[in-house]
């Protein structure tokens, strides 16, 4: 029994990781709300969005993003605006010669634009100037994809890999829902009031936009939280399909978690059922003075260890993490992967659904994965060859935030297919899961306590070290 444990914690890891990768194309809905607003648009073959963006394009955006399109395009027809670049064609060159004149881009020499490709940290420069920052004055440009997570509208494992006009389309959508600097409204309202973007056409976008500002402004409390208290439920459906047989391997998981993060110590405590077909395992693990107790009951048989762990070290990581949800701006860079969200209210309480796409799931799991996962142990054409297998279905989470802004509870559910290739001659296995979660948060913040067992008959571990 306890290796089917293993082995079913195995798959679950190996399916979660393979998510890492982002496919060519997640953002098409982005690209047609952008087109519907006057923002983004296409050429005679279409979006292309699976094609790296040209710097002439990425101004053409950033001009835009101004509300100066029409400005460039009169003035430029007018004679009133000039350029020394000679390697700008006649579709780019309004907006490349506003943008000159007022100062925002430079060329890669005198004479010269450059007709490479825009990369992401030149897009984030961009977008932070439309927002109403100086680089050398708010930002250096070497640390810019940083000042643009900080503020909330870029996540380097949302565009990892090659930037492409895919990513170009979805960091900006997300940059329209970012406050400006000066705090008076987020980029897309500021446009609208301007009278650059129509008010009516970009409805859709508003309303979806301040939703899910609405939605991350309550959850940032229990983000920030140094402390909290959760029950998890969860119930996965899992089959397994080959030459005509199906095997059912329903896996159950219910427990609570509670976490104290202080700055002299850290206190968790885990306490997990997990049930599959029929037989039950008991998870218990605790951190507190430094050491990590575990304590684990499979087919009647306890096993109780210790191991010492570096605790300066998990501190670090903690302050990491707290630092970065710790931001002075509404981050919305996760935005461009929601499809849809919805609110409505329930009592006193305040319930938004949201509905993230299938190919967004990648984004979505290498959040959460992507730590685990290192080229050494798994390299990229490895794991390119895992995610051809994989489909994943519409996420949908549900979560209800009370009156007084807190975040009560997050339900989620989502489906998954692996297709893995058997042997010549013989038919492929195919696994599939449903998975449904439900976490619900008893306390935050100085009310959480947490309650430790006697320690003195765990057996000390150490573990080994790995090598590279």
């Amino acid at each position: 029994m306890k290796r089917i444990f293993t082995v079913l914690a195995a798959v679950l890891l190996l399916t979660a990781a393979m998510a890492v990768t982002a496919s060519a194309s997640d953002y098409d809905a982005v690209a047609e709300d952008l087109s519907a607003i006057g923002v983004f648009r296409g050429t005679s073959s279409g979006f292309e969005l699976d094609r790296a963006p040209t710097r002439s394009e990425a101004a053409i955006m950033l001009v835009r993003l101004y509300g100066a399109e029409d400005d460039a395009k009169t003035a430029y027809a007018a004679g009133q605006l000039t350029m020394p670049f000679t390697d700008v064609g006649t579709t780019a060159a309004p907006y490349v010669a506003w943008l000159y004149e007022n100062g925002i881009v430079n060329g890669v020499s005198a004479t010269k634009f450059g007709t490479g490709a825009c990369s992401a940290k030149m897009y984030c420069a961009f977008l932070l100037r439309a927002l109403g920052y100086q680089d050398g004055v708010d930002f250096q440009y070497a640390d810019t994809l940083a000042f643009a997570q900080e503020k909330g509208f870029y996540d380097p494992i949302q565009f990892s890999g090659t930037f492409l006009r895919d990513d170009l389309a979805a960091v900006t959508y997300q940059a329209l829902g970012t406050d400006l600097k000066d705090g008076s409204a987020y980029l897309l309202k500021s446009l609208i009031d301007n009278g650059a973007v129509d008010a009516q056409a970009a409805t859709p976008m508003t309303e979806k936009i301040e939703a899910y500002r609405a939605l991350q402004q309550a959850s940032a409390g229990m983000d920030a939280s140094t402390a909290m208290d959760v029950d998890v439920t969860a119930a996965i459906d899992m089959t397994v399909a080959q030459d005509g047989e199906t095997v059912s391997m329903p896996m159950t998981m219910d427990g609570g978690m509670q976490m104290i993060l202080d700055e002299d110590d850290l206190q968790m405590a885990y306490d997990f059922d997990i049930g599959m077909m029929g037989d039950t395992m008991t998870m218990r693990e605790w951190l507190t003075d430094g050491w990590v107790y575990v304590e684990t009951e499979v087919d009647g048989e306890t096993v109780r260890t210790k191991t010492q762990v570096d605790l300066a070290e998990q501190l670090a990581l903690i302050q990491q993490a707290q630092a970065s949800a710790s931001m002075d701006m509404v981050n919305v860079s996760g935005l461009a992967m929601v499809d849809s969200i919805t609110t409505r209210t329930q009592g006193t309480n305040t319930v938004y659904t949201l509905v993230i796409s299938g190919p967004s799931m990648n984004s979505m799991m290498s959040t959460a994965f992507s730590a685990m996962l290192g080229s050494d142990l798994l390299p990229a054409e490895d794991l390119q060859a895992m995610m051809e297998m994989l489909s994943f279905d519409d996420i949908t989470a549900v979560y209800t935030v009370d009156r007084s802004g807190d975040l009560k509870d997050i339900q989620m559910t989502f489906a998954m297919e692996m297709t893995v290739p058997a042997e010549e001659g013989a038919a492929p296995m195919v696994m599939t899961m449903d998975y449904d979660m439900t976490m619900t948060v008893n306390a935050t913040g100085d009310s959480v306590r947490i309650t430790f067992p006697n320690f003195s008959n765990f057996e000390e571990v150490t573990v080994p070290e790995i090598a590279a």
